[in-house]
């Protein structure tokens, strides 16, 4: 691919909206703006009909694996079950590399980027891409990683993954975990940072024990492991944490503001309170999702909810934490469609992504994904249909 990427004159980007897709596409806006390409970019949920028509300058991250349809001279970077079959396709599991746990499409990314010239510096997207996607350091992972520790670019050490500009907002914004009863809750947080105080600051240990808890019977099991672990250091980023980076590129990218996503991946610090604001709006949209529904009594792990744009951060914290290890899925209506995120943390025999995929598809939509998240898009009226067929497939 990146032979070809070389005689183009222009290249016509689009990629995903979430972390992994911005910083897949990043890495290889840098990487061109070294090599003096022209190209444009842009941030989309999904691709519109004038990108599977676009010529051979067409470069897709995070996207297209999935489009049969696409023009055989389309470049595809991507990390999803392959449906494209043309000759410039970068996607881990054409390789036999897990591309749900081992390698996302900001790795592959940087694989192709470093094809173009020396780009090693570029390898803390990649782990924000490996983070936002809920990645191990593992695989192929791991050899990017270690790469970036040798080179300086990523420095490593424990801590709480919580996001935020100080301890209050830290707790107060945290969707991931979802801490149910303090997220979202002024009053709550101020007392768990008072309790967990001494003379100078927080006591992590501390706070981490009265987080647990305060949160434990609804929270589920691994809300520790969520909320204290291995932190990574960006050190050429324009946010140094990976974690908040990753959370910050995501609110960004799915509510609209895919421009400013990639510009804080591109290195400009211009518009980062503006970015934070975003994040800190989106994550309380999330909780307040959170609030009804980790509340409610259901039996087929299906949710619909009103807000599209948070059904992605609401299934992973259902699946991953207030239902910890149950299959759910969400649906949330854009107009006259529904969008649905599904996730499938037990794993299981099926692969969920082909599951999607094929409902998906006899409902008159589209869908795909990995075997443990996949999502979707189908007609609004098609509803009842998908979900007595997911029940069917998934929970038969």
């Amino acid at each position: 691919m990146a032979g070809h990427l070389e005689h183009q004159d222009f290249v016509e980007i689009y990629a995903h909206h979430d972390a992994d897709g911005i910083a897949a596409a990043s890495i290889m806006c840098l990487a061109m703006v070294r090599k003096d390409k022209k190209f444009r970019l842009r941030i989309v949920s999904e691709l519109p009909e004038e990108g599977i028509q676009s010529g051979s300058g067409l470069l897709l991250c995070d996207l297209g694996s999935g489009r049969p349809d696409l023009r055989d001279d389309a470049m595809v970077i991507d990390h999803h079950l392959p449906g494209f079959s043309g000759g410039y396709h970068v996607n881990p599991r054409l390789f036999g590399i897990d591309g749900d746990r081992e390698l996302c499409a900001s790795g592959a990314a940087y694989l192709v980027a470093n094809a173009l010239g020396d780009n090693r510096d570029l390898a803390g997207l990649a782990v924000l891409g490996m983070i936002g996607d809920g990645q191990e350091i593992s695989g192929k992972n791991k050899e990017i990683f270690n790469e970036g520790v040798a080179e300086g670019i990523i420095t490593n050490g424990r801590g709480f993954h919580l996001t935020g500009r100080d301890p209050t907002e830290r707790l107060y914004i945290s969707t991931a975990p979802y801490l149910p009863g303090i997220s979202g809750n002024q009053a709550a947080v101020e007392s768990i940072l008072d309790l967990s105080t001494g003379d100078e600051e927080a006591d992590p240990s501390l706070l981490l024990s009265l987080l647990i808890l305060e949160t434990g019977e609804v929270a589920g099991t691994g809300v520790a492991r969520k909320l204290y672990g291995d932190l990574f250091g960006l050190e050429r980023e324009s946010i140094a944490d990976a974690y908040t980076l990753a959370a910050v590129t995501d609110a960004c990218g799915k509510t609209g503001k895919g421009g400013l996503a990639a510009s804080l991946c591109m290195r400009s610090t211009a518009g980062i309170e503006e970015a934070w604001e975003i994040t800190r709006s989106f994550r309380l949209r999330v909780i307040a999702a959170l609030d009804q529904l980790c509340r409610q009594e259901n039996q087929d792990g299906v949710y619909e909810i009103d807000d599209h744009l948070v059904i992605s951060d609401v299934a992973d914290a259902l699946a991953y934490n207030c239902r910890e290890g149950q299959t759910v899925i969400v649906l949330g209506k854009d107009g006259e469609v529904c969008r649905v995120s599904a996730r499938c943390p037990g794993g299981g025999t099926r692969d969920l992504g082909v599951v999607i995929q094929k409902i998906a598809s006899d409902c008159g939509g589209s869908g795909g994904g990995h075997r443990l998240r996949a999502g979707a898009t189908i007609p609004c009226s098609k509803v009842s249909q998908f979900r007595s067929a997911w029940q069917e497939a998934v929970l038969a």
